[in-house]
């Protein structure tokens, strides 16, 4: 039986770039060995002729919403029922992993019951398909220090945790911004230790635009956004890598350095993460950052507007 389960919702594979990027990307996944099983969901174009060319497992039938955008509940709940993997990750498909994270996932599976293993990723530019035999992983890493930029520490694109863990999601869109946020905020909620692994992985995220969504938008100004925010329980369960609890460092599992900064998080978040009183956690981040919150409210507007003129487009749905 695999150790993990890898299970992913690409992209169509019909612009050359994206189905460049996504092809690496399984490949690097099936280079990882036996331990490693690669199951692909949903219904885009291509995908079942790349699933046969490299013998992966594909799993069609995933709901969506009424935009025939795939939910992030109905993934899991395939990439679950699937296999018997001790572990599974969800991980977007334009990401590669380096081997070692078998290792990292052995190291706090060993130490930990509850977990969720999250990280940074490099943006690298790619623009050719990727080898992946002999010292590929070293040139890669080479080349991504060289070239590559370490992203923001924001959300993560890739989910590792025990299968006992996260059997129900709400009924988020794929691709949009807010539900990897909301997995780090569920996990914190469930007293579940959120692993930051970025001192001890690499994860590369392979750079393309965003001609795949409507009119080439970036994903968090879309309606489907907000309404991944609002399943969410709203803008104050949008947690991010500095939120997680311990990072794994040279093999050990630590807790995360204490800052000011870390401190007034903690501060911040603590009627909602002990109490589930959001009111007093907007209040204290009003307080806190009376122009970031000015800005939220502005933003909302804007994407509630935008989402009744999407839902009047589509008949109300």
């Amino acid at each position: 039986m695999p150790l993990l389960t890898l299970f992913t919702a690409p992209k169509p594979f019909t612009n050359p770039h994206v189905d460049m990027i996504q092809r690496n990307a399984l490949c690097a996944w099936r280079s990882l060995g036996e331990d490693v099983r690669v199951v692909m969901i949903g219904d885009e174009q291509g995908m079942p002729e790349v699933a046969q060319e490299y013998s992966l497992e594909h799993l069609r039938a995933v709901r969506t919403n009424a935009l025939g955008t795939p939910l992030v509940s109905s993934i899991f709940e395939l990439g679950r029922s699937f296999t018997d993997s001790s572990y599974l990750a969800y991980v977007n498909a334009d990401i590669i992993f380096f081997p070692e994270v078998l290792t990292a996932v052995r190291q706090v599976g060993s130490a930990l019951e509850h977990f969720l293993m999250v990280g940074q990723r490099w943006d690298l530019d790619v623009q050719q398909r990727l080898p992946f035999e002999g010292n590929w992983a070293d040139a890669l890493r080479a080349d991504t220090r060289t070239r590559g930029t370490l992203h923001v520490r924001a959300g993560s694109d890739y989910f590792i945790f025990p299968r006992a863990c996260f059997t129900s999601i709400p009924d988020f869109s794929i691709g949009r911004a807010g539900w990897d946020n909301w997995m780090i905020y569920h996990a914190r909620t469930q007293g579940w230790p959120v692993v930051d692994c970025t001192p001890s992985l690499d994860i590369i995220h392979q750079n393309h635009d965003y001609s795949h969504l409507p009119n080439a938008q970036p994903h968090y100004r879309l309606p489907e956004t907000g309404e991944n925010i609002r399943l969410a329980g709203g803008r104050r369960t949008i947690f991010a890598l500095d939120d997680a609890t311990h990072q794994l460092k040279n093999g050990q599992i630590e807790p995360m350095p204490r800052t000011w900064s870390s401190f007034w998080r903690s501060v911040e978040t603590y009627p909602l993460l002990k109490h589930q009183n959001y009111a007093l956690t907007q209040l204290l981040f009003t307080l806190a950052h009376p122009k970031k919150a000015a800005k939220e409210r502005a933003r909302q507007r804007e994407m509630d507007l935008a989402m009744a003129q999407s839902k009047q487009a589509n008949g109300g749905a």
